[in-house]
């Protein structure tokens, strides 16, 4: 692999592994705060900035893409912004440890499975499609490893981060975030024909792509933005984002929304580095980095402290079964592909 790339790659896993970690610092907001404030962040500096620095003809680019492609694109996107909503909750209730393990694990399976069911379904009987099967289910036992993990640990006191929600509605969110943030790849595999036009220019496929990513990102941050400000509005929260002391709370937000988004345009551009195996194998990559790298600084920020010694180390080998997973996951891909 490109040294460069694989750097990329990393850094973007990174990102996407921290980009909750300043809802850990705005205590003075609820949830719907810090996640609309976030999301405002995210869509201000990122699609449209994106793809005016980079596509150049734009305006003609969206008109001769097929209507059917822009749609969805937008839905899917939108559909992937749900996921992001659950995100959020379900690492707001379980912690960044927890949260950020089931749902990541989940992404790899629907990051996995829906790619081969709509491009590769002729080759489910095959080697690859076998791998791919076994690493779901890997991952199965090992969602379940960590879910039981996360009840040791939270036995008969409230979770780590401190919410009212129960332990079960937890894991709601997280089985939701992860099912519904797989939709980004129909999202990029439906929109492919409006990035033709860009290709046509002579731009790169990651350049051309951001076409795409304009459509998605905006349709994902305006679907957490409009739930977060409901929502503060029905729990009456809206003052709180201009509380005395709490400015610099908005700054935590831009870090998150830069965190947020970058993090999966940086992969992007490190995984088109990598040439045609890139996603096959950048993908496992960004998605074992962004599960270690939440639980690094979950175990780092105390979630774990107090609880017993059988529920880290159930923990810690439910992480060691999800890394099998995806690099089982990784292999089948290649395999296919």
């Amino acid at each position: 692999m490109r040294m460069t790339g694989l750097l990329l790659i990393v850094l973007g896993g990174v990102m996407e592994g921290l980009f909750a970690l300043p809802m850990k610092f705005t205590p003075r907001w609820s949830w719907e705060n810090i996640w609309a404030a976030g999301s405002l962040a995210a869509l201000t500096l990122v699609p449209l900035p994106l793809v005016l620095l980079t596509v150049p003809h734009i305006g003609s680019i969206y008109a001769s893409a097929p209507p059917s492609a822009i749609v969805l694109a937008v839905l899917f996107g939108a559909g992937w912004g749900w996921g992001g909503v659950f995100f959020g909750l379900g690492v707001s209730t379980l912690g960044l440890s927890m949260g950020t393990s089931l749902i990541m694990g989940l992404i790899a399976i629907g990051g996995s499975l829906i790619p081969m069911l709509l491009q590769h379904g002729d080759q489910l009987m095959t080697g690859g499609g076998a791998a791919l099967l076994i690493g779901i289910g890997i991952m199965f036992v090992g969602l379940a490893i960590c879910a039981r993990a996360g009840s040791l640990r939270v036995g008969n006191r409230k979770p780590a981060c401190s919410s009212r929600s129960p332990f079960a509605l937890g894991i709601f969110y997280c089985a939701a975030a992860g099912l519904l943030s797989a939709l980004v790849n129909l999202a990029l595999i439906f929109g492919e024909p409006i990035a033709k036009p860009a290709l046509s220019q002579g731009l790169d496929l990651s350049t051309a792509n951001n076409t795409v990513w304009a459509l998605v990102f905006t349709s994902n941050y305006l679907v957490n933005l409009g739930f977060c400000i409901f929502k503060s509005v029905r729990e009456k929260t809206l003052h709180k984002f201009f509380l005395p002391s709490t400015a610099w709370y908005w700054l935590l937000a831009v870090v998150m929304g830069i965190l947020w988004a970058g993090g999966i345009v940086i992969y992007g551009r490190g995984a088109s580095m990598e040439g045609v195996y890139g996603p096959i194998f950048g993908f496992p990559i960004m998605l074992a980095v962004s599960i270690l790298t939440g639980n690094l600084v979950g175990a780092v920020g105390g979630e774990w402290r107090g609880s017993p010694a059988r529920a880290r180390y159930t923990m810690t080998f439910g992480l060691s079964i999800m890394l099998l997973a995806i690099a089982t996951l990784g292999y089948g891909t290649y395999l296919i592909r």
